[in-house]
C-alpha cells in the first residue's frame, strides 16, 4: 500500500472504531472533499466497509474497517516501527551522513509516524539538533501538533489558552 500517509492515516481513524464522516474529518484533520476521494479509494481496494444504517434521525452512513484493512494497518505500522528504528540506530551511532539521507528517503513516512505514536518525538528533535536542521524543513507546522496522535480537542476557552474550572464560589 504505497499510499499517501493520509490514506493511512484515515484507515488507522477508522480502525481504531471512527465511524462517522465528520468525526474522521476531525481526527484524521482531512478536508470533506479530500476524505470522500480517499474513502473511495480504500472501499475499492477492499479496506473498509461502508453501510447504510436506520438511525433514530434518519439513515445514517458507518465505515468500518475490512479484515483486510486491519491486516495492512499492522503491516504499515510495522514498517513504520522498522524505519524508526533505522533512523534511531543511525542517530546513536553518530553516523550524520546517512541519518540524513534515511530521513530524507523517509520524509513521506513521518506525518505517520507521529499519528500513530511511532516516534519519539524527544529523540526525533535531537536527531535534527545533530543535523543543524529545524522539524519544519520537513513536517509542516500544521502537523506537529500531537493531537494529531490523540485525536484530542482543544480543552482551554474559546480563546484556546487555559483552562476554566468552575469551583463553585
Amino acid at each position: 500500500m504505497d499510499e499517501e500517509p493520509k490514506d493511512v492515516i484515515v484507515l488507522g481513524t477508522i480502525k481504531s472504531g471512527v465511524k462517522s464522516f465528520n468525526k474522521i474529518c476531525q481526527v484524521a484533520k482531512i478536508e470533506p472533499s479530500e476524505l470522500n476521494s480517499v474513502l473511495e479509494k480504500l472501499e475499492s481496494r477492499g479496506l473498509i466497509d461502508v453501510k447504510e444504517k436506520k438511525g433514530l434521525f434518519g439513515k445514517k452512513i458507518e465505515i468500518n474497517a475490512t479484515e483486510k484493512g486491519a491486516k495492512e494497518l499492522e503491516y504499515r505500522i510495522h514498517e513504520l516501527e522498522g524505519k524508526w528504528n533505522q533512523m534511531a540506530q543511525l542517530y546513536k551511532s553518530g553516523d550524520k551522513q546517512k541519518l540524513q539521507k534515511h530521513m530524507e528517503e523517509n520524509k513521506i513516512s513521518f506525518k505517520e509516524m507521529m499519528f500513530f505514536g511511532v516516534l519519539d518525538m524527544v529523540m526525533f528533535s535531537m536527531m535534527f539538533s545533530m543535523l543543524g536542521m529545524t522539524m519544519s524543513s520537513f513536517i509542516p507546522s500544521q502537523d506537529m501538533s500531537q493531537d494529531v496522535a490523540s485525536g484530542d480537542e482543544d480543552m482551554g476557552g474559546d480563546d484556546g489558552g487555559g483552562f476554566d474550572f468552575d469551583i463553585g464560589f
